[in-house]
């Protein structure tokens, strides 16, 4: 009975912080998380490619997505953003240039 009625008390606290978090969030328009500007690694990225817009568009997409831009076209770098390396279209190729 004791454990249930702890568990009880646990769990309103976890409902109180998300309640405290959500307005923080509401009243400051943004959340925790610094978003990066994808302007300027994007165009590093894109630099060398001969399909500059495609390029560009595509790695933009992939920035907001996943907030972050492998710094270099290298393969072994794509490992320094998980999410930028593992995104792909509806056809199973890589997204992200």
């Amino acid at each position: 009975m004791a454990s249930l009625l702890l568990i009880n008390v646990y769990l309103l606290h976890l409902v109180e912080a998300n309640q405290e978090l959500n307005k923080h969030i509401e009243s400051n328009g943004n959340s925790f998380v610094q978003m990066i500007n994808c302007g300027e690694p994007c165009k590093v990225r894109c630099s060398k490619s001969w399909k500059l817009k495609m390029c560009k568009r595509a790695c933009d997409t992939c920035c907001v997505r996943c907030n972050c831009v492998p710094p270099s076209t290298l393969v072994y770098t794509r490992g320094m953003c998980p999410c930028y390396a593992k995104m792909i279209t509806h056809g199973g190729c890589l997204k992200c240039p």
